[in-house]
């Protein structure tokens, strides 16, 4: 059979494709709705840059899953991981020197526990031995939802199912709970109707917990239908911007170096609505326990935090205001975020 010739691109095609390939920075995120959807397309709002600067958010089965991802699928720059996750990827035996494949630019906010119940259930105590849906395999509430348990001595029969289809049971009484680990306000929680059956479920924060796991409340403001006066306990875990760890001098890792220069030059942008207000608990200097940092990150911070930084006007103005206070870099640098909001 006579094959038939390839047309030849235009040279004005051919260049096209290129800048746009290399301006274009992707993010795995997480389901629609999620707050990882959600600030995926923060990032792509907020840093477009016309040719320059693209972010091009992909949806994902969230923080879980991202991980593998971000480590082997070869067009994905970015992804929303967690702190937990370098922990979840030890375990997997097929994998090999994972700190080195997968690094962070910046932590983040928190991501809640969230417990569904019926009234019946007071304290997470009462679920032990229980069926209790952990979202779908591979999310980020499947791994980090079943280690909080663990960490605070709770065994469940496990259920893998989506959220509506989680909520549907339990309605039925089919499980015992529907568990969420995301940032507050989580959407479809949100909307839920308790019709005054079910509630948010307090879960006590360990001091024997793994470091990664923090104390955490859920309060009505989040959730004026599931909460009442009193906030509920709850543990969280950390989310992270996690990068893949290009070689250095690759068209990759060039233009990454670009995605790090306007996400911390431009973090302004995140601070105020329509952004999701999960970013106004950021802190972009605060390092994460067994992680390493993307260089060019780090190269960012040294650069306009160092001794040898030339502060801005604000910054100098800032400081100023905090003369005589006692207080590491990263204090300081949460209350300069804190103090650059109000202005």
């Amino acid at each position: 059979m006579e094959r038939t010739a390839k047309p030849s691109e235009p040279p004005a095609e051919i260049a096209l494709g290129e800048r746009m390939n290399a301006n274009t920075v992707t993010v795995i995120t997480g389901t629609p709705g999620g707050t990882y959807f959600r600030a995926g397309a923060d990032l792509a709002f907020a840093l477009d840059d016309g040719d320059r600067m693209r972010i091009l958010p992909i949806l994902g089965k969230g923080a879980g899953e991202n991980a593998y991802d971000l480590r082997f699928l070869k067009g994905v720059d970015l992804g929303f991981v967690r702190t937990d996750t370098l922990e979840q990827l030890r375990q997997d035996k097929r994998l090999k020197n994972i700190e080195q494949r997968i690094q962070y630019i910046a932590k983040l906010f928190n991501d809640e526990l969230h417990i569904l119940a019926p009234l019946s259930v007071e304290k997470i105590s009462d679920l032990a031995g229980k069926r209790v849906s952990f979202d779908v395999k591979g999310s980020g509430t499947d791994y980090s939802g079943r280690v909080m348990f663990k960490e605070l001595g709770i065994s469940v029969d496990p259920v893998n199912v989506d959220q509506p289809t989680a909520l549907e049971m339990l309605r039925k009484g089919e499980i015992a709970a529907v568990v969420s680990v995301a940032a507050k306000p989580v959407a479809f929680l949100e909307g839920f109707d308790p019709k005054n059956r079910f509630h948010l479920v307090p879960a006590t924060y360990s001091e024997t917990m793994n470091e990664a796991y923090v104390p955490a409340t859920l309060s009505s403001v989040d959730y004026p239908r599931l909460v009442g006066a009193q906030p509920v306990e709850t543990v969280a875990v950390g989310s992270i911007l996690g990068v893949y760890n290009s070689p250095k001098g690759s068209p990759r890792y060039e233009k990454l170096v670009r995605f790090v220069d306007a996400f911390f030059g431009q973090f302004d942008k995140f601070l105020s609505p329509p952004r999701h207000p999960k970013w106004r608990e950021v802190n972009l200097a605060a390092s994460v326990s067994g992680w390493t940092r993307f260089q060019p990150a780090q190269d960012w911070l040294d650069r306009h935090r160092g001794p040898d930084a030339a502060p801005s006007p604000e910054l100098t103005r800032f400081f100023q205001s905090q003369a005589g206070r006692s207080a590491d870099k990263d204090e300081i640098y949460r209350a300069y975020l804190k103090w650059r909001r109000s202005q």
